[in-house]
């Protein structure tokens, strides 16, 4: 089966009821779970985005704690693990302010972790990308914002 075009798709969902829109809506969320991540993330989360950003950051930490520091290996994978976690968070949210902050936070986390991720250099590599990409984040926020997050930055960079 072909998928069509996301207008296509658009065009034919403004031509149907809402009670159809709410059957389709249930029966997307029931096939795929970041489906339904998703739609619960836009009905009891989008509202108070502060919220949601405090609750992943704890996430974040409390995944750091679980991970398994017996060789680098464990940890690059469990590291993995957390950060496709937080772009999925990332593109939920779809707000750069909260993007940096989730990813400055998960650069914190990881510098404060134990043994120290400057002994591997793929997680080196893991740490100065993030820390790009946040850098690339701030630089499209308000320049009152990009001023606060860029001392945070800098901070980790050093």
């Amino acid at each position: 089966m072909k998928a069509v075009t996301t207008k296509i798709l658009r065009e034919e969902l403004a031509t149907r009821p809402p009670q159809e829109l709410l059957k389709l809506c249930v029966r997307l969320a029931n096939f795929k779970k970041e489906n339904k991540e998703l739609l619960s993330y836009l009905l009891f989360e989008s509202q108070d985005e502060d919220q949601f950003v405090r609750t992943a950051k704890e996430e974040i930490e409390e995944q750091f704690t679980t991970i398994n520091t017996k060789s680098y290996y464990f940890m690059r994978k469990s590291i993995r693990k957390i950060l496709t976690n937080i772009k999925k968070q990332i593109r939920y949210s779809k707000k750069k302010e909260t993007e940096v902050e989730l990813l400055l936070h998960f650069c914190k986390q990881l510098r404060t972790m134990s043994p120290s991720y400057k002994r591997s250099t793929r997680l080196q590599s893991i740490y100065k990308t993030q820390l790009n990409m946040a850098m690339k984040a701030i630089s499209k926020l308000h320049e009152d914002l990009q001023h606060d997050y860029e001392v945070e930055l800098y901070e980790l960079m050093n």
